[in-house]
């Protein structure tokens, strides 16, 4: 586990960096993302089992961001909330969610942009800004960003979590996490940002 004035100097770099690789636009080259469990915590490097098997080690830096992902609830979205949701084609053009996070203000902002996601086949991430939240038989969300808008509509049971940033008592073993992780040309991984499910929950993104 880092020191306490390493827990410092890397809590001092979470606002502006740590999520900015959640919705990258798809020209930039993205970290991977690693979703799983902590297996092993160490000074300068952690390891996972990977959600469907196996194992990764990956490198820690000065420059590692943490967060932390809480259950929160649709209630919790308003009109003005930075949210982002991965989403996937519905009828009539409009997107179906299959998560909502809900971005602390701190990082608004962060990803601003609708593009290709990786958590189901042909998923999108929208990073932006709630404008109008209609109810039908969901919730229908416009969310609005640099250069459009998309609607975006949030059936009943949808996962809706907060996204803060967090210290590094929360990296431990047993941790369900999401990790974006840069690759060297050697084929070792460095993980510049580590999203923990805080209470037990598994990061729905």
């Amino acid at each position: 586990m880092p020191s306490l004035p390493r827990r410092i100097a890397l809590a001092a770099l979470l606002a502006a960096p740590l999520l900015a690789s959640l919705a990258l636009p798809a020209a930039a080259q993205t970290p991977t993302r690693l979703r799983g469990t902590l297996e092993y915590v160490g000074k300068d490097r952690v390891r996972m089992i990977k959600n469907g098997g196996g194992q990764v080690e990956l490198a820690l830096t000065a420059k590692t961001g943490v967060a932390t992902v809480a259950v929160a609830s649709l209630t919790d979205v308003a009109k003005g909330s930075y949210i982002g949701t991965a989403a996937v084609p519905g009828k009539g053009g409009v997107l179906v969610a299959l998560e909502v996070h809900i971005f602390a203000e701190a990082m608004r902002g962060l990803g601003d942009g609708h593009r290709p996601f990786d958590l189901e086949p042909e998923s999108t991430m929208t990073n932006g800004t709630v404008g109008d939240v209609a109810a039908t038989d969901g919730t229908t969300l416009t969310v609005t960003y640099k250069g459009g808008e998309q609607k975006i509509m949030v059936p009943p049971g949808v996962p809706v979590v907060s996204i803060s940033p967090g210290g590094w008592d929360l990296v431990a073993p047993g941790t369900h996490v999401i990790i974006f992780a840069d690759k060297a040309e050697d084929g070792t991984q460095t993980a510049a940002r580590i999203l923990v499910g805080a209470g037990g929950i598994v990061p729905p993104m």
